[in-house]
C-alpha cells in the first residue's frame, strides 16, 4: 500500500530498512523511537513522528516485536549474520562471500562500514525489496586482512595522505604531520593503518618505510614485496645465527649415515640456479635392476626446532621468485653453501632410494639420512644434448663453462637410462588421469641495469621432465609411506577441478573448434590432455592454458589427505625443495621421526602451519606475477612506436584485452578507442559487435595495436586499436 503525498507532494521517507539494521546489529536489546532516533541523528518531529509509524508497521508485519509499550526488539528469524570475506570490486563496492550462503551477497559502499578487500567480517543479511537480491552491511570487522599498504605520499602544509596503486583499495590514507617519518614528497613509501574513527572518510596511518623514487626499478620491486608483506632481507640476528653454524663435513655425523658417496651422483638445474636442491645417483645392480637414488639437501639438520632461524623460514615459508632477483628462504651461508648439492662437494642429504626394473616397475624402496660427493653438475640445457644426441660431446654453445667438453661414458649411460625410465614413468601417470600443463613461462633478458633488453619463453623438454619424473617419484613414495601407517603428514592436495568454471571454459573453447568431454574425472582428464596437445603452439595457446589452469582448484598443504587430482596420485607431499619451501622441511622432520619409531603428532598444530604455508605460498605467486607484469610493462614503455599482432584474451564492457603474441604482454583496448565502428558489449557472445557493420571483435581474434600508455605503477598496459589482422 503506498504512502498518501504530504503537502508538499512528497512522500514521506521510509525508515524500515534503517530501523531492522540497527535492530538487527544489536539482537539483545530492545530500543523505543528516541533511541533510534539518536542512532539516525534525527531531531526534527516530522522524521520522529515518521519512525514512529514504521515500527508500528514493522511490528504489525512481525517483523520486529514490541516486547514492552513503545521498545521494540528484532524477531529471531530476521537475524541473518554470518561470517565470512569481503571481496572488493574496483567500483568501490563489494561482494561478501560465505561458505554456508549459495551465493555471494553484493554490499553496496555505504555498507561496507571501513571493512577493506579480503577483511573477514561479520555481516547482517536482508532482502532490500521483494524483487532484488539480498545485500549486507558490516557489523563487524573480525580481523583485517592487512594493516600495511604501498603507496605514493602527498604532502600538504599539515598533514599527507598516501594513494595506492591497487584498484580495490578504495580510500586513500591519512598520515598526520608527525608520522611522515623523513618522507618527501611523491615517495613510494610503506604505511601501517593505525585507527579508522567512526566519522573519518579515510585511515590514519604512520610511514614505516621510505621505498624510493617511483619508477626506479629497485623501488618498484622493493614496493611489490612490501605490498604483500614479505622481506627482502634478513635481521641481523639471523644472519649472524647462521653464520656460526657448523657446516663441516664430521666422520661422527658420517657415521649415523648411509654413506653413498662412491655411487655415480649429478645434478641437473637451471643454468642460472645457485641452490641445487636435489641430486640423481644411479648405479646398475647385479640382478639387472637399477638403484636411482633422489638425494634431497637436509636442511633439519642445519635449521633445527626452536631456532631463530627455524622461526624465519616458517615465517617466510618460502622463496620468492621474482624476474631479477631470489628472495631466499634461508640465508645465503646455507641456501648458496651448506644446503646446496654443489659438484665435488660432499653433502648431508635426505634420500629415497628405489630399485626399479626394465619396465619402471617399483621393485624396493629406503627412506633414510645420507651422505653424497656430486661428481657433476648439468645444466638443462647439456643434459638435453645428451638426451637428443645419444653423445658424450657437449657442445661450446650451450656448455656451462662456454668450452666443448666431454662427459664420462657412465654418466652419459645414466642419463640416457634415467631418461627412458622417467618417459615410462610418465606415460602411466597420464594413462591413470594425470593431466599435462606446460604452460609457457615469460623470461626476460636483463642488462647490467636490470633493464628488459629482450623476451623469451621458457618451455619444459625431456631433461625437465627427467627431474620432474624422479621428484614426482620421491614425493609420492614417502608420502604413501606415511599415509598408509595412518600417521599425521604435511600433504600436497588438489581437488577435484571447478565444474562451472569447467562449463564456461567449453563455451570459450567452443569459438575455436576446441571440446571437453565432462562425463566424469577420467574423461575430463583425458580431454584436457588432449585440448593441451591441440592448441600447442597455436595463437590462442596462452589463452586456453590460462583458461585451463583457472578451472582447476588451487593446490595447497593439508594433513587431511584427499590426493592430487591433477597428478592422479592417491597420496602425495612436498619432500623434495626444503631449501625454498618449509613444507618439505616439515616433511623431513616428521618421517625422520616415524622412522625412530615415534608415535603420531598432533594434527591440528601442523595443519595450522600448512594453511600459514599456503598462505605465503600465494602471495609469493602474487607477488612473482606482479613483478613479471612490471618488467612487462617496463619493456613495453621501449617499443611504444612499434606496431604488435596479438591475440584478443578477454572481452568486457569497457573493452578488449590484447595478448602481443612475440612477447605475452597483455594490455586493454578501451572500447572508446576502438574508431572504426561504434562498438557493445555483447555478454551472450562474449564479444564486442559493431552497430553499423555488425562486425564482432571476440576473443582469439588477431588484431593489431600499439602502445598507448605504459604505467609502471600501476603494472597496467593500454593499447591503441590499429586494425584487425
Amino acid at each position: 500500500m503506498s504512502k498518501k503525498p504530504n503537502k508538499l507532494g512528497k512522500k514521506p521517507k521510509d525508515f524500515s530498512d534503517k530501523i531492522l539494521k540497527i535492530l538487527s546489529k544489536n539482537a539483545n536489546k530492545s530500543f523505543n523511537y528516541k533511541q533510534i532516533c539518536a542512532v539516525l541523528e534525527l531531531s526534527d518531529t516530522k522524521s520522529r513522528n515518521e519512525i514512529i509509524k514504521d515500527l508500528k508497521i514493522l511490528a504489525s508485519k512481525k517483523q520486529i516485536i514490541e516486547t514492552e509499550p513503545g521498545k521494540y526488539l528484532v524477531k529471531a528469524s530476521s537475524q541473518e549474520y554470518y561470517e565470512g570475506v569481503i571481496d572488493m570490486t574496483s567500483r568501490k563496492t563489494a561482494y561478501f562471500v560465505c561458505d554456508e550462503l549459495e551465493d555471494d551477497v553484493f554490499i553496496p559502499f555505504g555498507n561496507l562500514n571501513h571493512a577493506l578487500d579480503n577483511d573477514t567480517v561479520k555481516v547482517y543479511v536482508y532482502n532490500k525489496r521483494k524483487s532484488r537480491k539480498p545485500e549486507a552491511e558490516v557489523v563487524e570487522i573480525l580481523n583485517r586482512a592487512k594493516e600495511e599498504f604501498v603507496g605514493v605520499i602527498d604532502i600538504q602544509k599539515n598533514f599527507a595522505f598516501v594513494t595506492t596503486a591497487n584498484a580495490k583499495m578504495y580510500t586513500d590514507i591519512f598520515i598526520p604531520k608527525d608520522k611522515i617519518n623523513d618522507a618527501q614528497n611523491g615517495d613510494v613509501v610503506l604505511v601501517k593503518i593505525e585507527d579508522w574513527p567512526k566519522k573519518a572518510d579515510s585511515p590514519f596511518g604512520t610511514v614505516i618505510k621510505v621505498l624510493g623514487k617511483p619508477g626506479e626499478h629497485n623501488t618498484e620491486i622493493h614496493a611489490i614485496l612490501a605490498e604483500y608483506g614479505l622481506p627482502y632481507d634478513f635481521p641481523i640476528e639471523v644472519e649472524a645465527y647462521a653464520n656460526k653454524i657448523d657446516t663441516s663435513i664430521t666422520p661422527n655425523e658420517v657415521a649415523k649415515r648411509r654413506d653413498m658417496r662412491d655411487i655415480l651422483t649429478f645434478t641437473i638445474d637451471p643454468k642460472d640456479a645457485k641452490d641445487f636442491d636435489d641430486a640423481l645417483s644411479f648405479q646398475v645392480l647385479e640382478n639387472g635392476n637399477y638403484e636411482i637414488g633422489i638425494h634431497i639437501a637436509d636442511v633439519s639438520h642445519y635449521v633445527q626446532e626452536g631456532t631463530i632461524l627455524d622461526d624465519e623460514a616458517y615465517n617466510r615459508a618460502t622463496s620468492v621468485y621474482l624476474v631479477d632477483r631470489v628472495v631466499p628462504m634461508l640465508p645465503e651461508v646455507l641456501s648458496n653453501f651448506a644446503c646446496s648439492l654443489r659438484p665435488h662437494e660432499e653433502k648431508y642429504t635426505f634420500s629415497a632410494v628405489f630399485q626399479l626394473n626394465n619396465k619402471a616397475e617399483l621393485i624396493d624402496s629406503w627412506f633414510g639420512r645420507t651422505v653424497i660427493y656430486s661428481d657433476q653438475r648439468f645444466a638443462y640445457e647439456e643434459a638435453q644434448s645428451i638426451i637428443e644426441l645419444k653423445s658424450d660431446l657437449i657442445p661450446a654453445e650451450i656448455s656451462l663453462t662456454g668450452k666443448e667438453y666431454k662427459v664420462p661414458t657412465s654418466i652419459k649411460e645414466a642419463v640416457l637410462k634415467l631418461d627412458e625410465l622417467a618417459k615410462i614413468l610418465r606415460q602411466k601417470r597420464m594413462a591413470t588421469g594425470a593431466i599435462s600443463f606446460d604452460k609457457v613461462e615469460v623470461k626476460f633478458n636483463l642488462n647490467e641495469n636490470n633493464e628488459p633488453v629482450g623476451v623469451f619463453f621458457k618451455v619444459s623438454k625431456d631433461a625437465n621432465h627427467l627431474i620432474e619424473e624422479f621428484m614426482l617419484l620421491a614425493n609420492r613414495k614417502v608420502a604413501e609411506f606415511i599415509g598408509k601407517q595412518k600417521k599425521t603428514f604435511v600433504y600436497r592436495i588438489h581437488d577435484e577441478p571447478n565444474e562451472d568454471k569447467l562449463f564456461a571454459m567449453q563455451g570459450v573453447i567452443s569459438k575455436f573448434g576446441y571440446s571437453l568431454n565432462l562425463k566424469d574425472k577420467k574423461h575430463i582428464s583425458s580431454s584436457l590432455n588432449k585440448l593441451m596437445e591441440e592448441v600447442n603452439g597455436k595463437k590462442e595457446q596462452n589463452l586456453i592454458d590460462t583458461l585451463a589452469i583457472r578451472s582447476m582448484s588451487k593446490a595447497k598443504y593439508s594433513t587431511e589427505n584427499i590426493g592430487h587430482y591433477g597428478l592422479a596420485f592417491d597420496y602425495y607431499s612436498h619432500f623434495t625443495s626444503p631449501i625454498r619451501r618449509y613444507p618439505d622441511v616439515m616433511a623431513h622432520r616428521l618421517l625422520q621421526y616415524y622412522l625412530d619409531g615415534g608415535k603420531s603428532v598432533d594434527a591440528e598444530n601442523y595443519e595450522e602451519k600448512c594453511e600459514h604455508s599456503s598462505n605465503m605460498e600465494a602471495l609469493a605467486a602474487q607477488a612473482e606475477r606482479d613483478s613479471v607484469k612490471y618488467m612487462q610493462v617496463k619493456y613495453m614503455q621501449d617499443h611504444k612506436d612499434q606496431e604488435f599482432l596479438g591475440v584478443i584474451s578477454g572481452v568486457t564492457e569497457w573493452g578488449i584485452y590484447v595478448e602481443i603474441i612475440e612477447n605475452k604482454c597483455e594490455g586493454m583496448v578501451r572500447i572508446r578507442d576502438i574508431k572504426e565502428d561504434y562498438y557493445t558489449f555483447d555478454e551472450k557472445q562474449y564479444a564486442l559487435v559493431g552497430a553499423v557493420s555488425k562486425d564482432l571483435l571476440q576473443l582469439g581474434d588477431e588484431v593489431y595495436v600499439k602502445v598507448k600508455n605504459a604505467d609502471l605503477i600501476k603494472k597496467q598496459l593500454d593499447y591503441t586499436f590499429i586494425r584487425r589482422k
